[in-house]
């Protein structure tokens, strides 16, 4: 029996359609690490297709993230995803919203991508726009947002190769983002979290847990029509893929 897929948040849907361009020629069976699973339903698709390992820092998140992947036939650890694979290569290394949590962002991505084969690719998502840093990223620790120059120029910095950086999230993702920065602000009276506190309860705020197929259904027609804006600057999110050369 097929197990269901978890329902993905509208901004998720809008960026999946990326990530799946994103590891188009990805061998089936590929092995593939996730870093920062989260509740586990980018990885309950992966799984579907690839060896899969994710690896979650909070445990509550990665409880929630073992109960989706085990049956899609993927592992979940809980910790560091550094030490927990270390002295183990992958073919593709993805990190969906992890970055910009990050204090020093180049080394996390140099150290992801020690990880990698040569040849193999970094997949990653970030949030788009440093000017439109706002509420919601400061109640969920993130540090910082991203122009596409600016991630583009992180990947070649880091050594990469065939470096490709996406924006997605036009229209849609503005009015998505103009709530969640509400429903933050108010969250935020009287306690600013620290940076830490945002970043563990980012993977848990706002999920779906009902109704799926409406989370799905209606951010369609948007994925459709986002699509002509994928090399600008219009958009709330970017997804990023770059290959591992022979010296990686």
């Amino acid at each position: 029996m097929t197990t269901a897929v978890p329902p993905l948040t509208p901004n998720a849907w809008l960026r999946w359609g990326l990530i799946r361009r994103a590891l188009r020629g990805v061998p089936r069976r590929a092995k593939v690490l996730e870093v920062g699973t989260g509740q586990g339903a980018m990885g309950a698709r992966l799984a579907r297709r690839f060896d899969y390992l994710g690896v979650e820092l909070d445990a509550d998140a990665a409880e929630l993230a073992v109960a989706r992947i085990r049956p899609a036939g993927g592992r979940v650890l809980v910790g560091d995803a550094l030490p927990l694979t270390a002295g183990r290569r992958f073919d593709v290394v993805c990190a969906f919203e992890v970055l910009e949590h990050l204090e020093d962002d180049a080394a996390a991505l140099a150290a992801w991508i020690a990880r990698v084969e040569r040849g193999g690719r970094v997949v990653l998502s970030v949030p788009q726009g440093p000017e439109r840093f706002g509420p919601w990223d400061a109640a969920v620790g993130h540090l910082r947002r991203y122009s596409p120059q600016q991630l583009g120029d992180l990947l070649w910095g880091a050594g990469l190769e065939d470096v490709r950086v996406w924006t997605y999230g036009f229209p849609l993702g503005y009015l998505l983002e103009a709530v969640r920065d509400r429903v933050a602000a108010r969250s935020l009276e009287g306690h600013t979290p620290t940076a830490a506190e945002g970043t563990a309860r980012s993977g848990r705020w706002l999920q779906p847990s009902r109704l799926g197929w409406a989370t799905a259904l209606g951010p369609l027609p948007f994925r459709l029509l986002q699509r002509p804006f994928a090399r600008t600057r219009l958009g709330t999110g970017l997804v990023a893929t770059a290959r591992v050369g022979p010296r990686g």
